[in-house]
């Protein structure tokens, strides 16, 4: 007797179409704007001290988006949508829960 599903259709996913877009570790996009805002520091001061504050703020931020992505790759969409829905889900009961 065949199992149960040998005569389904089977559908190739690729990895890359199911795995979280991460840069480094971390979220792509975050990565690449605190990169960003650091450049943008770097080349507006123009002081070895803006440079070497603008890498540290950049290496500290990167350290915690790896540490958010590594508990959850897909928290920053999971939060957008959090804020977003705020206003119709309360943390608070109904006022109708007693009835």
């Amino acid at each position: 007797m065949a199992e149960a599903g040998s005569n389904l259709i089977r559908s190739r996913v690729h990895r890359a179409l199911s795995r979280p877009n991460l840069l480094m570790g971390a979220d792509r996009e975050l990565v690449l704007l605190t990169a960003l805002a650091a450049v943008i520091l770097i080349f507006v001061v123009l002081t070895w001290y803006a440079a070497l504050f603008g890498v540290a703020v950049w290496l500290i931020a990167l350290a915690a988006l790896r540490m958010m992505a590594k508990a959850d790759p897909l928290m920053r969409r999971v939060y957008i949508r959090h804020i977003s829905y705020k206003t119709f889900y309360r943390a608070t009961s109904s006022p109708w829960r007693r009835y």
